[in-house]
């Protein structure tokens, strides 16, 4: 078996070391997070909630558990399954955080890709516990948590790789949980990304963002690659669950969404950037 729960967890109240005891985890202090019957525990306290449900709703995350598990964005998923990997021994364990990582898909082809290399020890944390509870039902061999990016319930310098796909980077706190020489994989959509449907649904488009010209705060830049592919789409509901899991959703105008819903297929390019960072050594 080449994947385990990872275990390096920490109170999101005080911070301390978290333990196992039986359907529970614990502090030294006393706070105890129960996990759930489907696997998943959540440590995301009230007090640190923005909304009543913050996160993805249930709606989109069926559509994205549709999108993905249909094989649509499988290139990038392998891009990402090789570049975690590379450089990894054998005989290593790789700890492994998908910081945002929706209904687990791409830990899923990462335990997929690694099989005959090195043990994983995966998490995966989401603010949706839609999201987290969809992903435990798939696979109950990662640690998943509901939590937040904003304050990992992770231990210091206890994670080999950050993964940040498609999401919101809080680059302080993927330093710190980061070991030293650790490294975050960050995939961010490119200018021309999904730009066939954000014309039918968008009346213009805006400008291309200008790239990144230095790493992130505590970071050393390592590379950044494209990956560009086309993605054809048959029938109203495969284009119906990508406009649901994305933000375009509830950007578009009625009109636009109504466009896209009388669409039954659609050639769509995918660009996406991929950039690898390493902690940086005084990070």
């Amino acid at each position: 078996m080449n994947v385990v729960p990872f275990d390096k967890l920490a109170c999101p109240l005080d911070g301390g070391a978290l333990q196992r005891h039986g359907g529970s985890w614990r502090c030294a202090a006393g706070h105890c997070f129960d996990v759930a019957a489907q696997g998943y525990a959540n440590l995301l306290p009230v007090q640190h909630k923005r909304s009543r449900d913050p996160g993805d709703s249930k709606l989109m995350v069926e559509a994205r558990r549709r999108f993905l598990n249909a094989g649509c964005y499988q290139p990038i998923a392998a891009a990402v399954s090789r570049l975690v990997l590379a450089g990894a021994s054998p005989g290593a364990t790789l700890a492994c955080l998908d910081a945002g990582c929706g209904e687990g898909y791409y830990l899923r082809q990462l335990a997929a890709a690694a099989v005959g290399g090195p043990q994983l020890a995966l998490l995966g944390l989401d603010i949706s516990k839609w999201a987290v509870l969809a992903a435990a039902k798939q696979d109950k061999r990662p640690n998943w948590l509901v939590g937040s990016n904003a304050k990992l319930p992770v231990l210091p310098a206890t994670v080999d790789r950050v993964l940040c796909l498609f999401g919101f980077p809080v680059y302080g706190e993927f330093v710190r949980v980061l070991k030293p020489e650790g490294e975050l994989l960050q995939v961010d959509a490119g200018p021309d990304h999904l730009c066939e449907l954000r014309r039918i649904i968008y009346p213009s488009l805006k400008a291309e963002r200008a790239a990144e010209a230095a790493p992130p705060p505590g970071f050393d830049h390592l590379a950044t690659e494209s990956l560009r592919f086309v993605l054809p789409l048959v029938g109203a509901e495969p284009i119906a669950d990508l406009l649901a899991m994305t933000p375009h959703l509830y950007r578009a105008s009625a009109e636009g969404r109504a466009r896209a819903a009388a669409l039954s297929e659609l050639e769509l390019t995918v660009d996406v950037r991929l950039a690898r960072y390493r902690r940086a050594v005084a990070g």
